[in-house]
């Protein structure tokens, strides 16, 4: 018994002289009748020993000494309760490996080691978080612990393209905050549920390709406003096809057995899109519904209503856009107003060097560089004659288009020489020396593969580069712009060539730029511009140290690759990712939706072909008018695709570099 002297005394109480502690309770002691009574009691009851080594039975300590005694049985019982914590990394990782029937592809996860710092098979970190697991062609099967994923809360994308793994499809939806899932290729079966996405509202990439996969097609899907990319074909799904609003950009639902009409809004895909399913009816297929005859003339006419109605919305559109550039980029650079452009631009000085045609008097460059007068124009390579503001003043100018870095002008010159003048802004980094400097630089380049700039003019505004005007135009525009007789030039011959002319160009460029973490920084094909005979020339090039950052991340191509997106950096080897994206372009014919800044139109190349090199179908991707023309070249081409693959590795870490990427290059013949 523990007896606490002084306590309050007690309303009760008769002969409150003590007060006893006993089962948590405030006790009044009365007489030696109530006092054998609370003994017994305590006996029962008191959590505390009445006799022993922690307390004797006629102690008498104070409240502040108990509250301590309590506290310290209070952290001896906690001490004895079993923890949970959550899983480490590695921990999780090492369950999820357990999980598998036959995990010896993955003899790099061994415990007590960083996933990150030691490269684990198939983990994809970010500032040495896990951010992606693409556990891709390992031969895996048995179940997926998806509690153990649920431990990696930075886990964004999972990946188990082609292996072995079999039943219905794992409960990925307790994973909330995935953005892509990855699961062609395998054996799942079984329907999928209704509400299974409903919960995962983050994703966007969604790959259920080449499964088993039966029953309706999840209506949930319908509540994905993300979703961008969403592949199901090759399995069993049955019933009609949801009608998804979302800007998706990639989409197929061939090869099952859905039924019905395809829903108006999604006939803007490919007919291919949906082949394979025999009791589908509508456009894109060629295959009208019955019930659309039978609902009567006025379902027609909705139809042909509708279709007028997006025609004249489309032509508004096209007259606002056209009459927008007119006001926009005409009135930069016209013949008609060419003088005033220059004068509120580009003004002139006295200052006077000899012309292309002879007119010395009223040519305006600078002898020793910029510095000497805002309306300077600096010759750095005078190989295509010199000239002057005055001349491109007199030149019939053309509007070229809108680049990511600023706006092209064609100027047509009284001496015969055509060329480029781009507008570019935001490039005040370093100092107008330095500038100078680099510009000279550039201008004393000579190399088959490169187009040197020959000029340029300085104002804190703004800048001017000029170079020579290719009439054949971009790599882009004849690969997906022009229909006409370029295009069909295109054969294989062609386009090798050209891709090893991109590929001895950007050799050029890292040696000459080889301490610069960019030294290309903006390559893609609107940028290789292309001879009479078809040799690639490189433009836009180390342009990344004279840019301001921000403006830098919002215009060159290399900040839109998962280099800068995923991972927060620019290297070398970002240039080798633009590399692939052009090779694949070029091998597959298709327009990468890479080069869109918001992501829509196009294809991903590098995931359909990521894709199909998993499925092994890589023969499909070759642009047919390649295969129709050189099949006895397949071969070749196939291994320049792969090359194209390897250069669009995800992972900086896991891509060549640009030495080996053009050794590769290099090897492909014809």
């Amino acid at each position: 018994m523990v007896v606490i002297v002084g306590a309050p005394s007690l309303k009760h109480a008769r002969q409150p002289s003590q007060v006893v502690f006993h089962s948590r309770r405030w006790v009044p002691k009365f007489n030696k009748q109530n006092k054998k009574r609370q003994i017994q009691n305590n006996q029962r009851t008191s959590i505390f020993p009445s006799s022993g080594p922690f307390l004797s039975r006629t102690h008498k300590i104070s409240g502040t000494a108990m509250a301590a005694v309590r506290l310290f049985f209070f952290l001896l019982l906690l001490s004895l309760l079993p923890l949970s914590h959550p899983l480490s990394d590695n921990q999780a990782l090492l369950n999820l490996k357990k999980s598998f029937s036959d995990p010896q592809s993955l003899s790099s996860w061994v415990p007590d080691q960083n996933p990150c710092s030691s490269r684990w098979v198939g983990v994809i970190c970010v500032n040495n978080v896990i951010n992606s697991l693409h556990l891709t062609d390992l031969s895996l099967s048995g179940t997926i612990d998806i509690e153990a994923l649920s431990q990696i809360p930075s886990l964004r994308s999972i990946s188990f393209v082609n292996n072995n793994f079999s039943g219905p499809i794992p409960p990925f939806n307790k994973l909330g905050v995935l953005k892509a899932i990855y699961l062609t290729n395998n054996k799942f079966s079984g329907p999928i549920p209704s509400d299974f996405f409903s919960q995962l509202a983050s994703l966007k990439k969604i790959w259920l390709s080449n499964n088993k996969f039966s029953g309706p097609v999840p209506q949930s899907l319908t509540t994905l406003r993300f979703l961008s990319e969403l592949h199901l074909e090759n399995n069993e799904f049955s019933g009609p096809v949801p009608e998804l609003k979302q800007d998706i950009k990639s989409l197929d639902f061939s090869n099952n057995k859905l039924q019905g009409p395809i829903p108006i809004s999604m006939s803007r895909f490919d007919a291919k899109s949906f082949s394979g399913n025999i009791e589908l009816c509508g456009m894109p297929l060629d295959k009208p519904c019955e019930s659309a005859a039978s609902e009567g003339p006025g379902w027609g006419l909705k139809v042909v209503i509708i279709i007028f109605i997006a025609a004249v919305l489309a032509g508004v559109f096209v007259m606002a856009r056209s009459k927008r550039q007119r006001d926009d980029d005409f009135s930069v650079m016209s013949r008609d107003n060419a003088e005033e452009v220059v004068q509120v631009h580009v003004p002139s000085t006295n200052h006077s060097r000899g012309t292309s045609d002879g007119s010395k008097k009223e040519s305006t460059t600078s002898k020793k560089g910029a510095g000497r007068s805002i309306g300077d124009l600096v010759m750095v390579n005078d190989e295509r004659g010199t000239f002057g503001l005055p001349d491109l003043m007199k030149a019939a100018a053309e509007v070229l288009g809108n680049g990511g870095l600023g706006s092209a002008y064609k100027a047509a010159m009284a001496s015969g020489l055509s060329v480029v003048v781009k507008r570019m802004r935001e490039m005040n980094k370093v100092s107008r020396d330095i500038f100078d400097a680099e510009m000279r630089r550039f201008g004393r380049i000579r190399n088959p593969n490169i187009i040197t700039p020959l000029a340029y003019h300085y104002r804190k505004e703004e800048k001017l580069f000029v170079t020579e005007y290719m009439p054949k135009g971009s790599l882009l525009y004849v690969l997906h712009g022009d229909r006409g007789s370029s295009h069909s030039d295109l054969n294989w011959p062609i386009r090798l060539k050209i891709v090893k002319g991109i590929a001895r160009g950007l050799g050029f460029l890292y040696k000459e730029f080889s301490s610069e973490d960019l030294p290309h920084g903006n390559l893609k094909s609107s940028n290789v511009l292309l001879t009479d005979n078809y040799e690639a020339l490189l433009g836009d090039f180390a342009f990344h140290p004279l840019m301001n950052h921000n403006y830098a991340v919002q215009t060159m191509f290399a900040y839109k690759t998962p280099d800068y997106v995923t991972y927060q950096r620019v290297t070398q080897k970002t240039d080798v990712y633009c590399l692939g994206i052009i090779v694949l372009e070029v091998i597959t014919g298709k327009f990468p939706s890479q080069y869109h800044s918001n992501g829509k139109g196009g294809t991903d190349v590098v995931q359909w072909v990521l894709t199909a090199i998993s499925d092994r179908r890589e023969a499909e991707l070759i642009d047919p008018e390649l295969k129709s023309s050189h099949s006895n070249s397949l071969n070749q081409m196939l291994q320049l695709l792969q090359i194209g693959a390897a250069c669009t590795e995800s992972n900086p870490d896991q891509r060549l570099n640009m030495k080996e990427a053009i050794r590769r290059i290099e090897e492909v013949q014809v």
